[in-house]
């Protein structure tokens, strides 16, 4: 399995995907091009998070993607996912990374400070995201992150940077253009009617930018 972060980062929502079809839903992202999952539930049954994360940890594996757990260290560790992507609210990077080890792929949401991604890499982030850098219907009131931000990161920072909020296949060849090496989407995957076709079109894009 390739544990780096790139290409198309799609992030569940349990208000979007239904859970009969949760991991049928989650696998057809998988599929259409999808090279990152992350886990994200704000729901507060913790038997219903702790099947649902381990169903998808399996797929993850049988596909070959690292499973990304939003927020929950112990849930990261309890079920020996890939990765958690923590926010400034979250669980601090130091202490995440002492109770996953050294292997464990860590996140950090930096909204739109460069200052925040300095601390989160001093910590010890294996990548870093910014955003919203478009409007968001899934956190229609999250700070703006703008283009001219991602350049910066990227000028600055050699670790995967992720951009999202708001991207869509139409908006995502600028986001793309900063140099970014992720894009994560939540309502352009899984609030598509068509999910392994929402995802394909997202997929395309980093073929496409690979070939230039």
């Amino acid at each position: 399995m390739s544990l780096s972060i790139q290409g198309l980062y799609a992030v569940t929502d349990g208000t979007l995907i239904p859970d009969h079809c949760f991991a049928y839903n989650v696998e057809q992202a998988i599929i259409g091009g999808a090279r990152v999952v992350q886990y994200r539930d704000k729901n507060t049954n913790k038997l219903r998070k702790l099947e649902q994360a381990q169903s998808l940890l399996k797929l993850c594996r049988h596909y070959g993607v690292p499973l990304i757990i939003n927020d929950d260290v112990s849930l990261a560790k309890q079920i020996g996912a890939d990765g958690v992507h923590l926010g400034q609210e979250d669980s601090r990077i130091l202490t995440a990374r002492e109770m996953l080890g050294d292997k464990v792929i860590i996140g950090a949401s930096c909204y739109n400070q460069l200052s925040l991604a300095e601390r989160a890499i001093s910590d010890g982030a294996n990548y870093i995201a910014f955003g919203s850098v478009f409007p968001s219907r899934i956190k229609p009131r999250a700070v703006t992150a703008p283009l001219t931000l991602l350049r910066q990161a990227r000028a600055l920072f050699s670790c995967p940077i992720v951009a999202i909020g708001g991207i869509t296949p139409e908006n995502a060849p600028s986001v793309l253009e900063t140099g970014v090496d992720a894009v994560a989407v939540v309502y352009g995957v899984f609030g598509q009617r068509d999910i392994f076709l929402a995802a394909q079109r997202y997929a395309k894009l980093f073929t496409l930018k690979a070939k230039e």
